[in-house]
């Protein structure tokens, strides 16, 4: 997931570059870059996460072109925060990799 949305935003992000010069899109094509770049390589996730659906939900809003690809990555990218990178990654390497266990086992407390 980390992986599809990085190589998106990338793609987004050199095509903004190359279609038009203004200041607005130079600094919305070099966020999405950057914040494909880290969600590529796994690192400050939930960061990087949370900056790909803020991004991307703004983008959905202000240009009707390409809404509902704004809408998935801003998915993508609030899914990746919330759950995080996952064993291999930057992240796992530097901080470990957290593992959530949802099997919900109770342990009771009477003896």
């Amino acid at each position: 997931m980390r992986l599809v949305a990085g190589i998106a935003l990338i793609d987004r992000g050199l095509a903004w570059l190359r279609a038009v010069p203004p200041v607005e899109p130079l600094a919305l094509s070099v966020a999405a870059i950057v914040s494909g770049l880290l969600l590529i390589a796994g690192f400050w996730t939930p960061i990087s996460g949370s900056l790909v659906a803020i991004l991307e939900l703004w983008l959905a809003v202000t240009h009707p072109e390409g809404r509902l690809a704004a809408i998935l990555l801003a998915t993508i990218g609030a899914a990746l925060a919330l759950v995080g990178p996952g064993a291999w990654s930057v992240d796992a390497r530097l901080y470990g990799w957290k593992r959530i266990d949802v099997r919900g086992r109770r342990k009771d407390r009477e003896s």
